[in-house]
């Protein structure tokens, strides 16, 4: 660095941010300032600033820039219902996005996703599951979407006082979750009940508690006004509210669509102004390439451009982007930490902490495989890769497929046979002659000699996702049916039919319909996109390597027409905290190859006063009365037995999960602060009401699927709160 550089305020790292950037930005012509506020920002060659490209992906794992380390897709790991293996996922994902932002720099590669500003986490509620978006996030509970989401951007982000080893980016804000197709010109109409009560929450918790250093508007309007151009969402709650001092980014395209498809404005300019005007501050497209004459035109003020400009700058300071080499601790992660041996056991503990069972009649799992001559694995997922990646992934050097975990898994002399039955998808008239039963005969004379099949249906990548990402789908990302596509079912049906015990693995990023297979096949396992090593945590499942502890993040309905329609985003009859009708497998179930038992719920205090500021101790003995060793995700579920206003059935309030060997105990606690006692009102106030409370504890929701489902209670206990009502901070 030469002496010029070194005298700039902006170099001197003894001053503090504010001083360092007022200096920087103060350097530079409105020209430069705009050319910082696109996503592939320009490089300053007098000031010694390099190129900058904003936009990289990490959902699970670094994604979309060569080898990285794949772990299950998102939906998947909120399976686990574990926010400290989550955590430790996301600081895994950093250190390999540092990894190869530190090799690509030093081979002066700075394109598109090679740098550290992660557009992840995606903590939209999964709300509807046609979405074809939703396996990109944690589910459907406001509760839970936040615990994870908190959880992976602090393990992002790490913990040093002064740098981040990467910034992450809550998305897309807000109230966004399809449909696919209308996304550009979709006005999302809710209540300011819903949007505070469901849509807001796990973004309140993103940016007061997670400290998230961007936030991504949605392309969709809310209630009238443009997601990356409202005055309510981006300055009032985000920043005025909720103190947000990061950056905001478009989704791609998004501030485009104000006047292409929103209609709000008529120009690039009109366009670019309402955007920075009201609280974005960088644009994924090219509109803001019109501010320059936005400012001209007196649309927008050159100091408002620069308010953007240094919370952009704000954020590459942080990342350690213009001090010295040797005083950013990240800048010494080796290339050879990604994609490495333990990040690879990693992928694996968590794909295995995803599985769910969500059926084992008369206990056919786990299978002996010292007993099994024979195994048939059958299915369009098989021996699928693509299957274990769901969106937005990083390429594996290594795929484990189902049916090269079986295969691995097996003993030397057992036979393993496989056939892929029938295509994914297609239908009976894109056989081009053949009948649409083709493949169906292998599949039988391979059944017919095997002790026992395994089924891999489900989804894949070519059939949810993105608009304009997926290649079959029905909806344009979106699913309008919910069954399994194809002849899938079929070919399960007429393997059926030869009496031999049947494993279903279901591999997908949203709830499928399965009410046929829920009937008449004796064991289901949900495995998502389960990543790298899907195969492996498969198979460990099914032999009894691994005893599956995961939960649903989602409701199964039993059919489409128990959903209100997709595009009305009221929550009423919608997953399971308002959810009318009795859904074929409930938020919040998943079975194990043993049994707990629960015993001596006990609450700190049975009555509290509204002006009380302590939090309340809920504990609860779990033992396991098993013979297998296995994991437990006990959850603690509020209802307000006497509400002024309607209010879901109960929430989800806490979870653990903990691993129980034979026999042993463990005494769990949960926290419970007012505010997680407290309702949203009509007008999006929140209130802490007197009256009785019931607190539910145990291994599945209090409804009386999961009861049917598991033949178990859930303990519950009653806490009166006593005074006035009182309004507490949102």
């Amino acid at each position: 660095m030469g002496t010029r550089e070194e005298s700039m305020v902006f170099r001197q790292t003894d001053r503090s941010w504010e001083e360092r950037i007022d200096d920087l930005v103060g350097r530079l012509t409105l020209e430069e300032k705009v050319s910082q506020m696109l996503y592939y920002s320009s490089a300053i060659g007098r000031l010694g600033i390099p190129e900058y490209n904003w936009w990289n992906e990490c959902l699970h794992g670094v994604g979309r820039a060569g080898v990285a380390t794949v772990f299950p897709q998102a939906i998947g790991m909120a399976a686990s219902f574990n926010e400290e293996l989550l955590y430790e996922v996301a600081s895994v994902i950093a250190d390999e996005g540092r990894a190869k932002y530190n090799e690509f720099r030093r081979h002066e590669d700075r394109g598109i996703y090679k740098g550290i500003t992660f557009w992840t986490p995606n903590i939209n509620i999964f709300r509807d599951p046609r979405w074809g978006r939703g396996q990109e996030t944690y589910g459907e509970d406001p509760y839970l979407t936040g615990r994870l989401g908190v959880a992976f951007i602090k393990g992002l982000q790490g913990d040093h006082p002064r740098y981040l080893k990467a910034a992450a980016c809550a998305k897309h804000y807000a109230v966004h979750s399809g449909p696919e197709m209308k996304r550009h010109e979709f006005d999302a109409v809710v209540s300011e009940k819903d949007l505070r009560e469901t849509y807001l929450p796990a973004f309140r918790d993103a940016v007061k508690e997670a400290k998230v250093e961007a936030v991504m508007g949605a392309y969709n309007r809310v209630n009238g006004a443009p997601a990356c151009g409202s005055r309510e969402l981006l300055i009032e709650i985000l920043r005025e509210e909720w103190g947000f001092e990061g950056h905001v980014v478009s989704d791609c395209g998004a501030i485009s669509d104000f006047h292409k498809y929103h209609h709000v404005t008529k120009t690039p300019e009109e366009s670019a102004a309402m955007a920075v005007n009201n609280g974005c501050d960088l644009n994924c497209g090219r509109v803001f390439e019109s501010l320059q004459k936005a400012v001209e035109e007196g649309l927008i003020s050159e100091e408002t451009v620069d308010q953007a400009v240094k919370r952009l700058y704000r954020t590459r300071f942080r990342l350690g982007m213009f001090d010295p080499e040797e005083d950013v601790p990240f800048n010494q992660i080796p290339f050879e930490l990604n994609d490495c041996d333990e990040h690879r056991e990693l992928a694996l503990v968590m794909a295995r902490e995803s599985m769910v069972l969500l059926k084992n009649e008369n206990a056919l799992l786990p299978l002996n495989k010292d007993k099994i001559k024979s195994i048939a694995v059958i299915g369009p997922n098989a021996d699928s890769k693509e299957v274990l990646l769901g969106n937005y992934f990083g390429l594996p050097s290594r795929y484990v497929t189902v049916l090269e975990g079986i295969q691995n898994a097996v003993n030397d002399d057992t036979r393993v046979y496989y056939a892929e039955g029938c295509a994914l998808s297609r239908t009976p008239e894109s056989y081009w002659g053949n009948p649409p039963t083709t493949g169906f005969a292998e599949a039988l004379g391979v059944a017919e000699r095997a002790d026992v099949v395994v089924m891999c249906l489900g989804l894949s990548p070519t059939l949810e996702g993105e608009e304009g990402s997926v290649a079959e789908s029905d909806g344009g990302g979106d699913r309008m049916s919910l069954g399994l596509p194809g002849m899938q079912e079929e070919l399960l049906k007429v393997v059926s039919q030869t009496g031999k015990p049947i494993v279903l693995v279901l591999l997908n990023g949203s709830p499928l319909t399965v009410n046929w297979a829920d009937e008449n096949i004796p064991a289901i396992i949900e495995a998502w996109y389960p990543g790298e090593e899907g195969g492996t945590a498969i198979a460990d499942v099914i032999f009894g390597n691994y005893n599956p502890g995961g939960r649903l993040p989602i409701t199964f309905v039993r059919s489409v027409e128990q959903l209100p329609p997709f595009e009305d985003y009221r929550m009423q009859g919608r997953t399971y905290r308002y959810l009318d009708e009795e859904p074929l497998y409930p938020f919040g179930y998943g079975l194990s190859f043993t049994q707990f038992s629960y015993s001596d719920l006990e609450v700190s205090q049975s009555e509290i006063s509204t002006a009380d500021d302590k939090s309340i101790q809920v504990s609860v003995q779990v033992e396991n009365v098993g013979d297998l060793t296995g994991d437990e995700a006990i959850q603690l579920y509020v209802t307000d037995l006497e509400a002024s206003t309607t209010i879901p059935k109960w929430e989800l309030q806490g979870f653990k999960r903990v691993k129980l060997s034979p026999g042993e105990k463990a005494k769990v606690v949960f926290e419970l602060t007012k505010r997680q006692l407290a309702l949203i009102d009509e007008d999006g106030r929140c209130l802490l009401e007197p009256g009785m409370f019931r607190l539910y504890v145990g291994g599945q929701q209090p409804d009386s699927r999961s009861k049917q489902l598991t033949g178990q209670e859930v303990l519950h206990a009653e806490l009166m709160v006593t005074g006035e009502t009182v309004e507490l901070e949102y």
